[in-house]
């Protein structure tokens, strides 16, 4: 194979080119979602995976939690590649508050370039910046090395469980977490013990003053 035939690939920040023998330079702009961008987001879902949404269900967290969706925009508009995810925070202490990765998705032809990588760490840092969660979570077939790859080898993800039966095809999920640098309160409290129980320093001691010298009584 010649090198004008090989695909050369350059990044630079959220911006990400693409070129070959045959195809024109292309730009991919990493960016939030808007409201506009809910149908294309689910039409990227229909073409990539066999788990499909509503738009109802799009819009529902558009509007609930629209800084964690996150897209990937080719020069000519068309949404190449997306993040849905939401917060789950019903019935927890502050500790507990985490994210969920609800779909993640990239057009076939803009893979391999990092997209996911920059997608999903859009979504971490608007989840522990913005919403203050203590983690995030996701579920993975067990057959998807590829995504089992970028999860534990490249975002740090950690398997928590399996979930039997999770797909609609009966196959297997790992439940996987990725917890952010945050101290927590349960953390703190020790240290917060121990400063309590050391002993405080005694004061200085005060200088002891000289008594006062007796006068003689003359004869």
């Amino acid at each position: 194979m010649c090198i004008r035939d090989r695909y050369q690939r350059r990044v630079h920040g959220n911006r990400i080119f693409k070129s070959g023998k045959i195809d024109l330079l292309k730009m991919v702009f990493i960016r939030r979602a808007t409201i506009g961008d809910l149908n294309q987001m689910k039409h990227c879902n229909l073409w990539c995976l066999p788990e499909n949404y509503s738009y109802k269900y799009y819009l529902y967290h558009y509007l609930s939690w629209s800084p964690l969706l996150q897209v990937a925009e080719n020069q000519e508009g068309k949404i190449v590649g997306y993040v849905l995810a939401k917060m789950d925070d019903e019935n927890e202490t502050p500790d507990d508050i985490h994210g969920h990765i609800t779909s993640v998705s990239v057009l076939r032809s803009y893979r391999k370039l990092g997209l996911a990588l920059k997608l999903m760490n859009n979504t971490h840092r608007e989840m522990d910046q913005v919403f203050l969660s203590h983690y995030c979570s996701l579920h993975v077939r067990v057959s998807n090395r590829a995504a089992l790859s970028l999860y534990e080898g490249r975002l740090g993800y950690e398997r928590h469980e399996v979930e039997k039966a999770y797909y609609g095809d009966a196959e297997d999920a790992y439940s996987m977490r990725k917890f952010f640098k945050k101290k927590t309160k349960v953390e703190e409290a020790p240290k917060e013990e121990a400063k309590k129980q050391e002993p405080t320093p005694p004061a200085p001691a005060e200088p002891e003053k000289e008594a006062p010298k007796k006068k003689k009584k003359k004869k």
